[in-house]
């Protein structure tokens, strides 16, 4: 597998997931590169990272979204 060098705030999130999947299913295989195991660790962990923050922001928008409706009715 060859690892992505897309800076990961550049990505849509679906993308980002799915690159997770990848990195994931490399890491669980019988024919992991053990000698990028620490690569693939560290680019699942920016992805990770950035997905929850997007996911974090997406969850506070929809709160607030949904909080001017309430004070509207």
């Amino acid at each position: 597998m060859e690892l992505q060098n897309t800076n990961v705030k550049e990505m849509t999130y679906r993308q980002a997931v799915n690159e997770l999947d990848a990195i994931l299913r490399e890491m669980q295989s019988e024919n992991c590169d053990i000698d990028k195991l620490s690569a693939m660790t560290r680019r699942a962990t920016e992805l990770i990272a950035e997905c929850r923050n997007r996911l974090t922001a997406t969850d506070e928008e929809l709160r607030n979204i949904l909080g001017t409706l309430s004070t509207q009715g």
